[in-house]
């Protein structure tokens, strides 16, 4: 790695993500009380596996991981059709399971289904900006996304079905995708969304959706967990209670504590002004590699970067967004603050291809 690239990287991307992983790891150190920090090792040494894989990612050039991504795009596509005939866990089929580990193949393909979209948006505006409007180019577009999509359906795991969305919707828009069919999505989402409910659906959705709308249906069932988080947030005051002295966290109340309610976790132990310090981090993180897209040397390094930011914009207000219980619970992680190696060694490796197209960049290309 040259010097040029170093002094070009957007260090201030990495101190986000350093202190967002310290504050996920005490209150993982706090949470795992009851199992002798189990969950917390596994996550040190995921976070060790993960540095070099990092270093490799920032040295290699972006354009030729981007030539290679279709190779990945289908090697995933392979894998989440394995996973889905493995033994269920917590009645989704998401993960294979070597010795007390697991991997996730769906967090993995996030990374190839971002770098094969920016691959094909790229070669389809080669001649000219305007081609990714015309029906047949979007449609191939949308097909690089519709097959991981329904592979992660089938699981069911709807939360990152949602992720792969959200990215592609920031990617098309930087495109300069013509505003018509964001009319049109619009009106047919609203047009969707109450069939899905009503005839869609599986029960176990439904009634996170319903809960949601009104917790107190079922206090004791499926309102329990949203009821306890709103509680322990709310209990952490301005400073908290004190790390491993939260009475939610501590007692048992909130599940998963680990995963989906980390958050509340830091509201309660930590208190407000932390978990407005992790808010107002993401804020500067997705601030950055937007800004980063702007002012990539290219097109392909521009629509990779917006797609990572759309990842990370739908997992910080998905997540965050229901242990208040202002969105459905949909079991979406925290990047680098809740437990689990997939998403963590996930999440680094689209830090360490941003920070690779930063290290790099020239000039915007962005669509104005």
């Amino acid at each position: 790695m040259n010097k040029k690239i170093l002094k070009n990287i957007e260090w201030s991307i990495l101190i986000c993500v350093f202190i967002l992983i310290t504050i996920g790891c005490v209150a993982l150190y706090s949470a795992t009380q009851s199992t002798e920090h189990d969950e917390l090792f596994k996550q040190l040494i995921w976070l060790g596996i993960s540095v070099p894989i990092v270093i490799a990612v920032i040295s290699i050039d972006y354009e030729l991981i981007i030539k290679s991504a279709p190779v990945g795009y289908g090697i995933m596509l392979v894998l989440l059709v394995a996973v889905l005939f493995t033994k269920p866990i917590n009645g989704a089929t998401s993960w294979f399971t070597i010795g007390s580990f697991s991997l996730q193949p769906s967090e993995f393909a996030k990374i190839f289904v971002i770098l094969t979209l920016a691959l094909v948006i790229s070669k389809i505006q080669e001649n000219d900006k305007s081609e990714i409007s015309k029906p047949l180019k979007l449609g191939l577009c949308l097909l690089v996304l519709a097959v991981p999509i329904l592979l992660i359906i089938r699981q069911p795991d709807y939360g990152t079905a949602i992720a792969f969305v959200i990215a592609t919707i920031f990617m098309l828009f930087a495109a300069g995708i013509n505003k018509k069919y964001i009319i049109i999505a619009i009106a047919l989402t609203v047009i969707i969304l109450p069939i899905m409910y009503f005839f869609v659906l599986p029960a176990h959705a439904k009634t996170r959706i319903d809960v949601f709308l009104n917790p107190d249906l079922d206090p004791r069932g499926s309102g329990y967990n949203i009821i306890q988080s709103k509680l322990a947030i709310g209990s952490g005051q301005l400073f908290g209670m004190g790390v491993t002295q939260g009475n939610q966290t501590q007692l048992g109340y909130l599940y998963p504590k680990t995963t989906d309610f980390i958050f509340s976790v830091i509201g309660e132990e930590m208190g407000f002004v932390i978990a407005a310090l992790v808010i107002v981090l993401y804020v500067i993180l997705i601030t950055k590699i937007i800004y980063i897209a702007k002012t990539a040397k290219d097109d392909k390094g521009s629509y990779v970067a917006v797609g990572i930011a759309g990842i990370f914009v739908f997992h910080m207000v998905e997540n965050i967004g229901m242990t208040m219980g202002l969105l459905p619970i949909t079991g979406v992680p925290l990047p680098f603050v809740s437990y689990g190696g997939s998403s963590l060694l996930t999440n680094l490796i689209l830090i360490a291809i941003v920070l690779n197209i930063s290290g790099r960049r020239k000039k915007s290309l962005f669509i104005e």
